[in-house]
């Protein structure tokens, strides 16, 4: 495997390493041609993303602050998603499953963790929706509105042997401001 390369945090340098390492030790030659490392500006807690099919990695420009290791080891967790994806075909693989697991043993980060612990600001979003269960009261603050027809679970749990019952569907109930 060619090594990474030292001191760049240019996402053209590391888009052609990406696609060097698809392309000479995986294989996939037509993937490694649709590989795009991109910094996305708008990320805030997730170190970076895997996009498949179209084989684009985003990266959080705070991991440049963090360390150079620390942008490398990221890189080589979302490229092992672009290879598990592209091994898998069509085939519905878990994102953290085996697939991706074996991908990263080769990329050489093997053992790596689902998720970071790098000292990213969490982002709190205040509810602006609020749901409450007609059965049992309970509220339920939401971001975003429900879409689809939702009830409360421990309700159907509890009454209707865990599966939907539109008698504890959750209703919207007005903010007070």
């Amino acid at each position: 495997m060619p090594p990474y390369p030292a001191g760049s945090f240019d996402a053209a340098v590391i888009t052609a390493w990406c696609r060097d390492v698809i392309g000479t030790c995986f294989g996939f030659v037509s993937i490694a041609k649709k590989i795009d490392v991109q910094w996305n500006q708008r990320m805030r807690t997730a170190a970076g993303r895997a996009f498949w099919p179209s084989a684009r990695i985003e990266l959080n420009p705070r991991l440049q602050a963090v360390s150079l290791s620390e942008v490398e080891r990221t890189v080589r967790h979302e490229l092992a998603h672009i290879v598990a994806y592209a091994r898998a075909g069509r085939r519905r693989i878990d994102p953290h499953g085996v697939e991706w697991q074996m991908a990263c043993r080769e990329l050489g980060i093997g053992g790596e963790a689902v998720c970071h612990r790098l000292p990213f600001e969490k982002r709190v979003i205040p509810p602006r929706y609020i749901y409450q269960c007609p059965s049992c009261q309970r509220y339920f603050p939401r971001v975003r509105p429900i879409v689809k027809k939702q009830a409360c679970l421990d309700c159907c749990k509890r009454f209707n042997g865990g599966r939907y019952d539109s008698r504890f569907r959750l209703l919207l109930v007005p903010l007070v401001e």
